[in-house]
């Protein structure tokens, strides 16, 4: 069995910290669902899924791109009222009809594809993984970016975000084996993650690529704010202004693995040794600080003098 899944991650479209009842406004939560709501040890919101239904060809990395037929999983969540996240994913199984069935058949079946031909389960993980939705293919970014889009239509938000952001995407693919993780940045800022993961497969690996996701995104931005910061060039009163939206929206926000089931917790571990996502955080984060001390100290000096 081969499950994959698309995330994109961006910065909700508010001034400010949206406060727990928008929750379920923000998330675009149908009459009569409810948004899973956590507020330990951070405020974390999460829509139900929706299914949308699916009858396309396949990725793959020989060209052979089966047929797919079924329902595709998708939700969003959000993060201390700031970030925003749009996901999907989709189980793929060898159908063994031969033809297409009713969509009742696939209704039945929520969050799986069944395959019409041939169907290799690596060959459509590595065509996933290095394409970013070619037409009439599988396009599960699409399918996030939706979620997304639906949330920041929200009339609850007032669309001044506290800085410019980038949103990112990363891709994942998991399959049953020895536990392991491999997390590639490749070209055009498009991140791909392979799961290895003994026994059945379990939300609790999506939930582990949403909070990969999540980080990457909060590593990526924070990256970002410190380059346009020009430290070290512009006047220091211009590098704090461009610098207080991460000391104000982001520094707090990192925590790896906090809702990451203990029996997947090692993977987090292997990625904190390679690529080392904290060590690289924790610099940046430092800096950022140390600018904002260095700008307190005239201020000190005076109050002092």
């Amino acid at each position: 069995m081969l499950v994959i899944g698309e995330i994109r991650t961006g910065l909700l479209q508010n001034a400010g910290e949206i406060p727990d009842p928008d929750y379920q406004r923000v998330l675009h939560v149908r009459h009569g669902e409810r948004v899973l709501l956590s507020r330990r040890p951070i405020v974390y919101g999460v829509a139900p899924y929706q299914l949308i239904g699916v009858d396309c060809r396949l990725p793959s990395a020989t060209g052979s791109r089966p047929r797919g037929i079924g329902t595709v999983m998708a939700r969003t969540s959000l993060t201390s009222g700031r970030v925003l996240q749009g996901s999907s994913h989709v189980r793929i199984v060898r159908g063994e009809a031969g033809y297409r069935l009713p969509w009742s058949h696939y209704l039945a079946r929520p969050g799986m594809i069944e395959t019409l031909g041939k169907f290799k389960p690596a060959d459509v993980a590595d065509g996933f993984l290095s394409s970013a939705g070619i037409g009439g293919q599988l396009d599960l970014g699409s399918v996030s970016e939706h979620m997304m889009d639906l949330a920041q239509d929200c009339d609850a938000l007032d669309r001044r975000a506290p800085f410019r952001s980038e949103r990112t995407r990363l891709r994942w693919a998991a399959t049953p084996g020895d536990p392991d993780i491999h997390f590639t940045l490749g070209v055009g800022g498009e991140r791909t993650v392979r799961v290895s993961h003994p026994g059945d497969f379990s939300a609790a690996i999506v939930a582990l690529c949403e909070d990969l996701a999540l980080h990457d995104w909060l590593l990526t931005t924070l990256l970002s704010l410190v380059g346009r910061a020009r430290i070290g060039v512009a006047p220091r009163t211009e590098v704090l202004a461009r610098l207080a939206p991460a000391a104000d929206a982001l520094l707090h926000l990192w925590m790896p693995a906090a809702r990451t089931e203990r029996c997947l917790q090692p993977l987090w571990e292997s990625l904190e040794r390679t690529p080392g996502f904290t060590r690289q955080w924790t610099s940046l984060a430092q800096r950022v600080r140390d600018q904002i001390a260095l700008g307190v100290l005239p201020l000190l000096s005076e109050a002092n003098g």
